[in-house]
């Protein structure tokens, strides 16, 4: 039985096709009414993944790759089709959502581990890991809203791979932090691999897919047109780019 069984699943969002910006555009706009294109990110996307299995989503940008993650992390609804999981699933997709920039570091990590389901003990016990991970010990009783981008996403990661449960769902890997930083998200990633738990990785980079996957599937015009072993596909999808 698959851990996460999709099956097509197609989805649609409708765009306004007249922007309205200022005050006086939308006061213009009010007798008028709007009208919307509906644009199909996604179309009839079918596919599996097993335990201790990692696979790698490709596609141009506007493929519909993270919309995909987001409806199998349960953030978005399909439209049609069915997104079936037997195992837990930690997405780490829009690092830094759900922090409180009022608070610290520490604080933080205790309010977004629990929502990513680790015990409060757990968290306190992990502390210490979890922030040298980051490389922000310094800077652990500062307020995040002082933080750069980079120092918030680095505690994602750090809370995050910490966190993870059997599935960990990622949208551009190892695309955070300095090399030092990410080298130790690699040995992360293969530490949890080795002890069987399963990913779905999201990335541009042909290296990272061939690398870290076992298959792959590429996403075109909002269907998937290949799945295959993770270096065909990756070689696949650096072929359509010069196209």
């Amino acid at each position: 039985m698959p851990l996460v069984d999709v099956r097509g699943v197609s989805k649609t969002f409708s765009i306004p096709s007249v922007q309205r910006h200022t005050i006086r555009e939308h006061l213009l706009g009010a007798l008028r009414p709007r009208q919307f294109q509906r644009l199909q990110v996604l179309d009839d996307v079918s596919f599996e993944l097993h335990a201790g299995e990692a696979l790698g989503i490709m596609g141009r940008n506007g493929s519909g790759k993270s919309t995909l993650l987001k409806i199998v992390s349960g953030v978005y609804l399909p439209d049609t089709g069915q997104v079936r999981t037997n195992g837990g699933i930690t997405p780490v997709l829009e690092l830094g959502v759900g922090w409180n920039p009022e608070l610290d570091a520490i604080d933080n990590v205790l309010l977004v581990g629990s929502v990513m389901g680790l015990p409060l003990a757990e968290i306190k016990k992990s502390l210490d890991e979890i922030l040298a991970f980051a490389e922000l010990e310094r800077f652990a009783n500062m307020k995040l809203k002082h933080y750069s981008s980079g120092m918030s996403e680095r505690l994602g990661y750090a809370v995050a791979f910490k966190a993870v449960r059997e599935v960990l769902v990622l949208d551009e890997i190892f695309a955070v932090g300095d090399a030092g930083f990410k080298a130790r998200c690699e040995r992360r990633y293969r530490e949890l691999r080795s002890k069987g738990h399963s990913a779905i990785i999201v990335s541009h980079d042909p290296r990272i897919i061939a690398t870290f996957c076992d298959r792959a599937v590429l996403l075109d015009g909002a269907h998937v047109v290949a799945e295959g072993p993770a270096q065909q596909i990756a070689d696949r999808y650096v072929a359509t780019l010069t196209h």
